[in-house]
């Protein structure tokens, strides 16, 4: 299985530099076509710029996808300022993260939640990323698993298979924060997070778990070579089109 390393630009970027990040990647995928046997390489931009990146991407004809960072829980209709799985993959995209520490955090997304708009994003045809991970007082009271086992159970919709469905487990703390998870960290959580999954799912072995949470090119070859790693959601470095692409490399 290739790994799939996918960028979420988060807030940020003008037109300008959404179009300069997107053109520096398509240029280092075309400089290196070993990447295309080893990744699934996908981007996020802000909702404002995917078009950048959709315009971009089809005059390439690259194997670089494209994503959403959000969808609404519901189908179109009278939700301002929402956008729904149906107009994203309308535009193209082909992913959509959805239940990133920052929704549930700021904006209260509940694991009903997301399991919703998962549901809805499968009807569309979208890959649904979902998002779990311990806060770090979770952590150190020893309920990360009770946390992450929660969270991954309550947001997987009936129509979650391993074609259309990632999880990424980011532990809250080492997100933008320069902490990382160790490998036996890691290890540890994705072993648990995949016999959850087993449970639940039939040939759950072969879906994608990624591991998010200030990966850099400095760490990405140990944490992609753990087992049940199949892949990192990166942040901050996927902001440097290098540092986006050494990552890849190091799968």
């Amino acid at each position: 299985m290739k790994k799939l390393i996918a960028g979420n630009w988060k807030m940020n970027g003008s037109w300008a530099e959404t179009r300069n990040l997107t053109e520096n990647i398509l240029k280092g995928i075309e400089a290196d076509p070993s990447l295309e046997d080893t990744c699934d390489l996908v981007i996020f931009p802000p909702f404002i710029h995917i078009g950048v990146a959709k315009e971009m991407l089809t005059e390439a004809d690259s194997p670089l996808t494209y994503g959403a960072q959000d969808c609404s829980f519901n189908g179109n209709g009278a939700y301002t300022g929402d956008t729904s799985a149906y107009m994203l993959r309308d535009f193209g995209c082909e992913y959509v993260i959805l239940g990133h520490s920052e929704r549930r955090q700021y904006h209260g997304e509940t694991n009903e939640t997301v399991k919703s708009k998962a549901a809805v994003a499968h009807s569309e045809g979208l890959k649904a990323i979902i998002c779990i991970g311990e806060q770090e007082s979770e952590r150190e009271s020893g309920a990360e698993k009770d946390v992450v086992g929660s969270q991954l159970l309550e947001s997987l919709p009936e129509s979650a298979t391993i074609l259309n469905t990632v999880i990424a487990y980011e532990p809250v703390w080492a997100i933008g924060t320069g902490k990382t998870a160790t490998p036996d960290d890691v290890k540890d959580m994705h072993e648990f997070i995949r016999k959850k999954l087993v449970e639940r799912l039939e040939i759950a072995e072969n879906m994608r778990i990624l591991y998010g949470g200030s990966m850099k090119p400095d760490n990405a070859k140990k944490l992609l070579a753990t087992p049940n790693v199949d892949g990192g959601l990166i942040g901050g470095a996927s902001l440097d089109a290098e540092a986006f692409l050494a990552i890849a490399r190091a799968a």
